[in-house]
């Protein structure tokens, strides 16, 4: 893993804190409120963990993943079992976790520092000790949503809500040293992916290319039909719709991408067809492009062993 040099904090701080505010937006149908907590604790995360182990945008983003999916379960699973908590106990509930994480940290900051500097390849022990960790938050998460909190009045809502984050707190702090190290074990995956990144480039752009010219083309087919025939060749909700290129273009992309949304649909037996054809030429360019990724992989393999032996 890539030891970030003298003051270069600024990438990880932007990729850091640009993954904040859009977790903030996403997670904010609270209020504002609640997103200004979820930026100020990513700010207070970052700036301990950037100043205590500066190992650079691969660990940044490891750890604002964590955060991430830490924000998104706080608000799916509290919103649900605590409906009618007040602003300040959600804050504080959503802050105790961390503070109680980021406080074990900077007291254990001597044997975490190795860890981080040095790494460790994840064995049987790391593994069963995360995964008791893991077991145990899904199980307070679990009780949340089990107990009948979402019946209780408000402010016993609160104290239920800010003693379950003491919990989890509580958890946290215990398992400090494993939750560090699987935040080195993404830095690394995310560092290797990096480095594979370029080979994939190629293949990832003409996959693109394709998409977007047999998207086009058959939308283009789906107008050029429209406006050739007497009636509509496409429903919607409400009946017959006339297909303007707009609508041809998305129709297109939802059938290339077999969504299938159902907002729009061919009720004509050449329009039918023509939407099969596309389907197939979608699958077959998917075909393409799992080919050409692993054909670059395993030649970018054969080129490692070569320069080894």
């Amino acid at each position: 893993m890539r030891i970030a040099a003298e003051g270069s904090w600024r990438r990880p701080f932007l990729a850091t804190m640009g993954l904040a505010v859009l977790v903030a937006a996403g997670v904010g149908d609270g209020g504002a409120p609640f997103s200004l907590t979820v930026l100020v604790a990513a700010g207070l995360g970052f700036g301990v963990l950037f100043r205590l182990f500066p190992r650079g945008l691969d660990f940044a983003l490891g750890a604002g993943i964590g955060f991430a999916t830490y924000a998104a379960l706080f608000t799916v699973i509290g919103r649900s079992a605590f409906p009618q908590a007040s602003d300040v106990a959600v804050a504080v509930a959503f802050l105790l976790p961390v503070v109680a994480f980021l406080l074990a940290v900077i007291r254990r900051r001597d044997r975490l520092r190795r860890i981080v500097e040095e790494g460790e390849t994840p064995d049987e022990l790391h593994l069963r000790r995360i995964g008791r960790v893991l077991l145990l938050l899904a199980l307070v998460g679990v009780a949340s949503l089990s107990l009948p909190a979402n019946r209780l009045g408000p402010a016993w809502q609160d104290v239920a809500m800010v003693g379950g984050a003491a919990v989890i707190g509580w958890l946290t702090a215990r398992a400090v040293r494993e939750l560090v190290r699987l935040l080195v074990d993404m830095a690394q995956l995310l560092d290797a992916l990096s480095g594979r990144a370029t080979a994939l480039v190629v293949p990832i752009a003409a996959y693109a290319a394709l998409f977007s010219l047999i998207t086009i083309v058959f939308a283009c087919f789906y107008r050029v039909a429209e406006g050739l025939s007497r009636h509509p060749l496409f429903a919607g909700p409400e009946g017959p719709i006339k297909l303007g290129f707009r609508d041809a273009l998305h129709f297109s992309i939802v059938t290339i991408s077999t969504v299938g949304y159902g907002d729009i649909w061919p009720t004509d037996d050449g329009a039918r067809l023509l939407a099969a054809v596309e389907v197939l030429a979608g699958q077959i360019l998917l075909l393409f492009g799992f080919y050409e990724i692993t054909r670059n992989r395993l030649s970018g393999e054969e080129g490692g062993e070569g320069k080894d032996g």
